[in-house]
């Protein structure tokens, strides 16, 4: 029981790696507050959807979540949105969307977090290998998930003294329901793009939300007390290409 009493906020809560994250923290004593556009079919948690592009949401959610729990010692900045396509064919809309959900909710976030959390506490950003080594097409998608590593190691320097811990995690593919809408999106059967990914992988497969959670989880506990302004790389082997 890692997270026994700890009180958490999971951003994108209802997607694959969020719904993972959500039921570990749940399954070692946490109390969670989620958000998402609908998080209705999570149980046992305390709900507080509403949409990432508002900054008055943003803004205001980790002090919602702190009042709701009594405190909050653990935020996951889990939601995303993938755009993919070459820069010529990206619209402003593809970059409000994924620099709002990506880039500004998590910077509103943390900032209003930060005053609330104190000696022992943990922020988890997602960020991505492909921020990390950039792979082809998707220019808007590597700029944000690269801001959002940028914006963990500054914090993780800038907030070590006050104790609290900035990491992120940085997954390559990941089984989710997001991965297989994009590959019905350009007209491939999801269950044979898996396979055909899977291959590429050197452990044998692309990664489960689990697989993901469990790093967060990791990142999160009193077990990387030293771990602070890290990028860990969860890609089974593979590299971006």
């Amino acid at each position: 029981m890692r997270f026994s009493g700890k009180r958490a906020l999971v951003t994108g809560a209802a997607g694959g790696i969020g719904t993972a994250i959500v039921a570990g923290l749940l399954a070692e004593g946490a109390h969670v507050a989620v958000t998402d556009k609908d998080t209705s079919e999570l149980t046992g948690v305390t709900h507080l959807d509403g949409d990432l592009l508002a900054p008055d949401f943003c803004d205001a959610l980790p002090r919602r979540a702190a009042e709701a729990l009594g405190g909050l010692d653990i935020l996951c900045n889990n939601a995303g949105v993938i755009t993919r396509g070459r820069i010529t064919e990206t619209t402003d809309a593809d970059y409000a969307l994924t620099m709002g959900v990506n880039v500004e909710a998590p910077f509103r976030i943390c900032r209003a977090a930060i005053p609330l959390m104190g000696q022992g506490t943990a922020i988890v950003n997602t960020a991505s290998c492909w921020g990390l080594q950039p792979g082809p097409n998707h220019p808007l998608y590597i700029m944000s998930k690269a801001a959002v590593a940028s914006l963990t190691q500054c914090l993780g320097r800038d907030h070590a003294r006050d104790g609290i811990r900035v990491n992120a995690v940085c997954p390559n593919e990941v089984n989710t329901p997001m991965l297989r809408t994009g590959f019905v999106a350009r007209g491939l059967d999801p269950d044979c793009a898996v396979a055909s990914l899977s291959e590429s992988v050197p452990l044998g497969r692309i990664a489960e939300p689990e697989d993901i959670a469990d790093v967060v989880l990791f990142l999160a506990s009193d077990a990387a007390r030293y771990i602070c302004g890290a990028l860990v790389e969860v890609n089974g082997g593979k590299p971006v290409t």
